[in-house]
């Protein structure tokens, strides 16, 4: 008996050239200007300003979305977001007398661990 191999098995997703988080920004950011388009209806807006709004604001998500897919890649947007959380500096707030006796300590140990 043969079975098929999946080739897509390991691949990130991608629809129409958007890879994996630009597809969730895209389809998200589509589905909140949808529910944005549908309260503005029901308020009470005129017609024309709400298919207008929708239009143009769907139409800016979707330039934005490929211009960032364009730019960063596939996982550039995670490295960019985690490069800014990164920590600018390191603080040691031990003392250095402490840190030097400590280092010692642990080498007097591995020597008399060897003799053993």
């Amino acid at each position: 008996m043969q079975y098929q191999i999946h080739k897509g098995v390991g691949r990130s997703v991608e629809f129409k050239g958007l890879k994996s988080q630009y597809l969730f920004i895209f389809a998200g950011g589509l589905l909140a200007i949808i529910l944005i388009v549908i309260v503005l209806y029901m308020a009470g807006a005129n017609n024309v300003f709400c298919i207008l709004f929708g239009s143009v604001t769907s139409s800016g998500l979707i330039w934005l979305t490929f211009k960032l897919n364009r730019k960063y890649g596939e996982h550039g947007l995670m490295k960019l977001f985690a490069n800014k959380h990164r920590p600018s500096l390191l603080i040691n707030r031990k003392l250095i007398n402490h840190i030097i006796k400590r280092g010692q300590h642990e080498k007097y140990e591995a020597s008399n661990d060897t003799r053993e």
